[in-house]
């Protein structure tokens, strides 16, 4: 692996578990048993990290984009759900983070916005295909909401979860509990035919 991904992927997973404000560049370097000016030959500032890795998101999120062509069924949205929630945890830093970056790293809050819309404009479409299958019934005010509601679960939950009472967290965490909130909130929606295949979801993320 080239020395600027080794970086990075070192950067990402740091930043992950130790927090954005709590690592620096120097913590970095030595994680990696290389000198800080090595680092710097390849990214001058931690700010030039962050936004590589905010652009490594972006890509990784790009395909799901278009997902609601492809999408028939509960078990679609699920998959297409499940997927692009993985790819969100392996830098959630970014969103759990969110009040710090946009504070220090002021350049970043516009391609941050334009991902959020994105992650927006892709669940409207999937859910306006399921709604025109009949596989949910949900009126315009109803599937804006829940439009909202889903990114605003995927997209602030690990920051959220932090926040949370040790007695109020439940017995799931991180991402399997973002993926049980997004089926709890879209089963008053669904046909009866699909019910049954929520629920079993729901359950196995509830376990």
């Amino acid at each position: 692996m080239r020395t600027r991904d080794r970086i990075l992927e070192a950067a990402r997973t740091l930043f992950n578990d130790e927090g954005l404000a709590q690592v620096s560049t120097n913590r970095i370097a030595t994680e990696l048993d290389i000198s800080p000016g090595n680092l710097h030959y390849h990214f001058k500032k931690k700010e030039d990290l962050v936004g590589w890795l905010l652009r490594r998101l972006t890509e990784s999120l790009r395909p799901f984009a278009d997902s609601h062509e492809s999408v028939e069924a509960i078990e679609d949205l699920w998959m297409t759900m499940h997927l692009a929630l993985e790819v969100i945890d392996q830098y959630r830093f970014i969103l759990r983070d969110v009040d710090f970056l946009v504070r220090e790293y002021p350049a970043l809050v516009v391609p941050l916005r334009e991902l959020v819309g994105r992650r927006i404009a892709a669940m409207r479409a999937v859910l306006e295909k399921l709604r025109g299958l009949q596989v949910i019934d949900a009126t315009d005010e109803q599937l804006t909401a829940l439009v909202l509601q889903a990114v605003l679960a995927n997209t602030a939950w690990h920051s959220f979860e932090n926040l949370l009472p040790v007695g109020a967290r439940g017995s799931v965490s991180g991402t399997r509990a973002v993926a049980y909130h997004l089926l709890v909130m879209l089963s008053p929606y669904v046909n009866e035919a699909s019910r049954p295949y929520l629920d079993y979801l729901r359950g196995r993320y509830a376990t």
